[in-house]
């Protein structure tokens, strides 16, 4: 059978896969076991993700249509992707109206709505109309004196419909009001005024409220909300541009102004004004979402962080500090041996106590790391100013095109380089992806020679000490020569010119990684074939590239036993007769967002281990700078399989299992079923946390 005949079109397939992903968030959103303010959050995911779908994704599908490229093909896909995106939207609302906030009001979480305030509150909300947001607001009535405003990407504003006639005897229409982004969206009223221990109130409700204040001696027929996406994908032309920074910042300033792709409006909007809307922003009406409630539900994040509420969120826990590092000097306890760190169950200190104590340590004389993402806050990115400051030799390659943090990061690669750091921005055309930092140490030799010492922190993970609290990934600690050397090629590939040196221990995409994939699969089932055990176990965040999976295929025909955890896009289908019986494919979806990258071949025996940056798609394999790199150590390989793969398979709680046609489900267990939960287990083993388990 003919592997490719089984692929779903590439195109269509991953924009249905990414849709699906957030169909089993939402899930966890619709789980009575999970916290209240927990499920909140997933709900509030879930807009985020699909912000970002539309932004990047559905916006590529409207250009190609647009271009005439592959019209027919992208209009196909666009029906198909808009029906189920309608389908989630649906469904995302439905939970959060009927569901969650009738929950959270049963617990005192209170969204107090203008049709509903009390005397107290409506004069509550009247003085901060007043005194906070009034004074802020430009309506803009909408003829041809005053032509439809710019709107920016998915602000919140309100179109309003008028009647009467004003002081210049002009006659009422249609105006727009744009609600100021300095102001938050949820807003805490005191307790004796919301009459309930947490009561808040939207500012979209606070306007709405009071927006006929905006035009004295008009009626107000109706106001509603309404919100436009648009593209957010950044273009640079490789071939015309001479400066990637200056390129980059032109196009950033229009990023907030890109062509609309999807128009928001509250649902109760009378057809001339949604039709009015999408005339403004030229739209289609299957373009169009009525929502039956804010038309931005990621503010709702608001909510979570504002109310204190502890038996409503995922019970607290603090990240362990593997023994090996505690109250030892770290370049120490690295020379000793390799050490790996499991985030986010063990803590991300000693990766920041790897750079901070660099740029304080006199024998250190250089550090080299990349930065894809940092955060607009880093203590890494302030301790390698400090060592460029104090005149260590500090060399940082910057992805100025890691989508949305492009402004991040231009502003501390301006920094670093005012304080004398070498900032690079990688190779045009190839992101660099790797996470990977090195330090030189010149140390004394037992013999009173001094000579220079590297130690590695590689990771499958950003340098984002905030998301390695709810990211889950692997960092490997060591100073092993050829290691080391590797990653000092690497970082020469990218900084200077030349060509390619061999590596010795890593690989790299574009050059070996794929390569290295297909062996490795490829020695499995020959293995197979001999009659030897043979068996692969990968975890990534996407399967995509058909090369790969069409060895995987080959593998299992030959008898390989084949495990795939791929928490979001998966191209390949498990279980089809004569072509994957051996394949088994599952998605874990939990408390922490599983983003560590896993290769497990077991060669004979050998154990193959490879921790990587790469999910195992085109652009990972062929478009960016990505290193994989082995995990050498017997026990740590043992940790690693257990805990990236075996307590996975174990999974019967936050497991979703593909079928044959791509369809994901959970199992149904029976009541005296021991319940496996992966994420709840290895918070226990590393973290010892003592959580009661769903």
């Amino acid at each position: 059978m003919d592997a490719s005949a089984t692929i779903e079109p590439r195109l269509l397939n991953r924009e249905l896969g990414i849709l699906a992903f957030n169909e089993r968030v939402l899930a966890q959103a619709e789980d009575p076991t999970i916290p209240l303010l927990e499920r909140l959050r997933f709900i509030t995911i879930v807009s985020n993700n699909l912000d970002e779908f539309f932004e990047i994704r559905v916006a590529e599908l409207h250009r190609r249509e647009m271009l005439g490229r592959d019209a027919a093909d992208a209009r196909a896909i666009f029906e198909q992707v808009a029906a189920r995106a309608r389908r989630l939207v649906d469904r995302q609302y439905a939970l959060l109206n009927d569901t969650v906030m009738p929950a959270l009001a049963a617990e005192g979480i209170v969204n107090l709505k203008t049709a509903t305030w009390t005397e107290a509150q409506r004069a509550w909300a009247e003085r901060f109309f007043e005194t906070e947001v009034e004074p802020l607001l430009t309506p803009i009535a909408l003829d041809p004196a005053h032509p439809f405003p710019r709107i920016q990407n998915k602000s919140l504003n309100f179109v309003v419909e008028l009647h009467g006639v004003d002081a210049f005897g002009r006659r009422a229409g249609v105006a727009v009001v744009q609600a100021p982004r300095v102001l938050p969206r949820v807003l805490r009223v005191p307790t004796d005024v919301a009459g309930v221990p947490h009561g808040m109130m939207l500012l979209s409700s606070v306007m709405q409220g009071f927006i006929e204040r905006l035009f004295p001696g008009m009626t107000v027929r109706s106001a509603h909300q309404f919100r436009v996406t648009r593209n957010s994908d950044l273009f640079v032309d490789d071939e015309d541009m001479t400066d990637l920074l200056e390129a980059l910042q032109d196009e950033l300033t229009q990023r907030h102004y890109g062509d609309e792709v999807r128009l928001e409006v509250s649902a109760g909007t009378p057809d001339n004004l949604v039709a009015l809307l999408l005339r403004e922003f030229e739209l289609d009406a299957e373009d169009c979402y009525r929502v039956p409630g804010p038309v931005n539900l990621v503010r709702l994040q608001q909510i979570i962080e504002l109310v204190d509420a502890p038996l409503l969120k995922f019970p607290p826990f603090e990240p362990a500090v593997p023994a090996v590092l505690r109250d030892k000097d770290l370049f120490a306890a690295i020379r000793k041996g390799d050490i790996l760190v499991h985030h986010p169950y063990e803590s991300f200190a000693p990766v920041m106590e790897f750079l901070v104590s660099a740029a304080r340590d006199p024998q250190v004389v250089a550090i080299k790391q990349t930065v894809y993402r940092t955060g607009s806050d880093s203590a890494l990115m302030r301790a390698l100013i400090d060592a460029a400051e104090a005149g260590k030799e500090v060399t940082v390659v910057v992805e100025l095109m890691a989508r949305f943090d492009e402004e991040t990061n231009i502003d501390w690669a301006e920094k670093l380089e005012h304080a004398g750091a070498h900032v690079i921005y990688g190779v045009v055309g190839h992101k660099t992806h790797a996470k990977m930092a090195m330090v030189l140490r010149r140390e004394q030799a037992r013999d009173g020679s001094t000579k220079l010492r590297r130690y590695v922190h590689l990771g499958t993970g950003n340098y984002h000490p905030r998301t390695a609290r709810l990211y889950e990934d692997f960092g490997l600690f060591t100073s092993h020569d050829d290691i080391c050397a590797d990653v000092h090629e690497v970082f020469r590939r990218l900084t200077g010119l030349g060509q390619r040196g061999a590596l010795r221990q890593l690989v790299q995409s574009p050059f070996t990684l794929h390569e290295m994939l297909l062996t490795s699969i490829r020695r499995e089932a020959a293995n197979a074939r001999a009659g030897r055990k043979a068996r692969i176990a990968v975890k990534v965040n996407a399967l995509l590239e058909p090369t790969v999976i069409e060895a995987l295929y080959e593998a299992s025909g030959a008898g390989v036993r084949i495990d795939l955890i791929v928490r979001g896009v998966c191209a390949l289908r498990p279980g089809v007769p004569g072509l994957s019986e051996n394949v088994r494919v599952r998605s874990i979806v939990g408390r922490f967002l599983e983003h560590s990258r896993v290769f497990f071949f077991l060669n004979g025996g050998k154990k193959d281990v490879w921790l990587s940056s790469a999910d195992w798609m085109d652009r990972n394999l062929f478009r960016r700078v990505e290193v994989a790199f082995p995990v050498r150590d017997r026990k740590l390989k043992e940790r690693v399989i257990e805990e990236a793969i075996e307590v996975h398979l174990r999974d019967n709680v936050n497991a979703w299992l593909m079928d044959a046609d791509g369809g994901y489900a959970k199992r149904k267990l029976r009541k005296d079923t021991k319940r496996h939960q992966s994420q709840a287990e290895l918070l226990e083993r590393l973290a010892g946390a003592k959580l009661v388990r769903v």
